[in-house]
């Protein structure tokens, strides 16, 4: 019982490394000719998700079948949202951008319905943060994306009002943070404590209090577990590589010149990076909670197996002498 959690990570981070290393050797024009089917298929396992999903503390995220582990159709649908959107945005050159805005507009509302209905808040920030990203990198209109960016917030605005019970939880967690007086902070209380008791060096592995006070410290409080144990040093360390990796990334594409490559590349870097630091930001309470697992480290079967598609595609994207014809 005591290694119950270490061994079923262990067996998800095998398996995820299983999925780096087959989709990292596949050939471009096989990624680029299955992946739309594997987005709708992921995409119609979401839209299951509020019929047939399990419900847990209140939220119904995950799908169970009898062949498969509990799973989160989210997770493994965001690389290939990120490659539908680039797939939309680079191709067909005779279409005005703004069709093409539209699209991936209308592709994004219908993933983010999905997710608010849940109701799901760390992953409809992250999705729709990454689009922003793409968007913008492509060249939109600044107009245009502030356009975009009013009528989300006046539509979430909206779900707010209009549906306290379901998403009044949106503003409690704002208002606390806010005002830490008025909500419940109990959680990031704890964690900020953790990182601020493990100083420097941490007080050691296993010796950190946090995972016991704390339900899913293993999941959304990671950073806080770790830098309780280890010390301020190994989060540091853990920023640098997520900063090195992103560096790396952003060399590749300035001398890639295919544009389909080129923006899928800046939204699956986007996406690890945003999903991180909007994870440790939680934790140092410098954002409200927004329950965002931290990518390659965080428990949690399917974010691991959706981190790990990710980091495939990266690496298949970025390989030498690997162009889509």
């Amino acid at each position: 019982q005591n290694y119950y959690f270490f061994i079923k990570h262990l067996i998800f981070v095998l398996m995820a490394l299983g999925f780096i290393f087959f989709i990292s050797f596949q050939k471009k024009e096989v990624i680029k000719k299955i992946f739309p089917y594997i987005f709708f298929i992921t995409l119609v396992l979401l839209f299951l998700v509020p019929f047939f999903g399990l419900e847990i503390k209140g939220s119904k995220r995950w799908l169970e079948f009898l062949f498969l582990p509990r799973f989160q159709p989210i997770e493994i649908l965001k690389p290939f949202f990120i490659l539908i959107i680039a797939k939309i945005l680079t191709s067909n050159l005779e279409k005005s951008m703004h069709k093409k805005y539209i699209e991936t507009l209308v592709i994004l509302s219908v993933v983010l319905i999905l997710l608010i209905i849940q109701p799901d808040l760390g992953q409809t920030i992250l999705l729709f943060s990454t689009w922003l990203m793409m968007i913008f990198i492509s060249g939109v209109n600044l107009i245009i994306l502030t356009f975009f960016f009013t009528i989300s917030l006046i539509a979430i605005s909206t779900l707010i009002l209009l549906f306290p019970d379901k998403f009044g939880y949106i503003f409690l967690r704002l208002k606390s943070f806010v005002d830490p007086s008025q909500g419940d902070n109990y959680q990031s209380d704890k964690a900020l404590e953790s990182i601020i008791n493990g100083g420097f060096f941490g007080k050691g592995i296993g010796e950190g209090v946090l995972k016991d006070k704390v339900p899913e410290a293993h999941t959304d409080y990671i950073i806080a577990v770790i830098s309780e144990e280890f010390g301020i040093i190994l989060i540091i360390g853990l920023i640098l590589i997520f900063l090195i990796l992103g560096f790396n990334v952003f060399k590749k594409i300035i001398n890639e010149t295919d544009n389909f490559v080129k923006l899928s590349l800046i939204g699956l870097i986007s996406i690890i990076l945003i999903q991180a630091f909007i994870h440790i930001g939680v934790n140092i309470r410098l954002f409200p909670t927004t329950g965002m697992t931290l990518p390659f480290l965080s428990y949690g079967g399917s974010s691991i197996i959706g981190t790990s598609i990710i980091a495939g595609l990266i690496i298949n994207f970025t390989k030498k002498n690997n162009k889509i014809n």
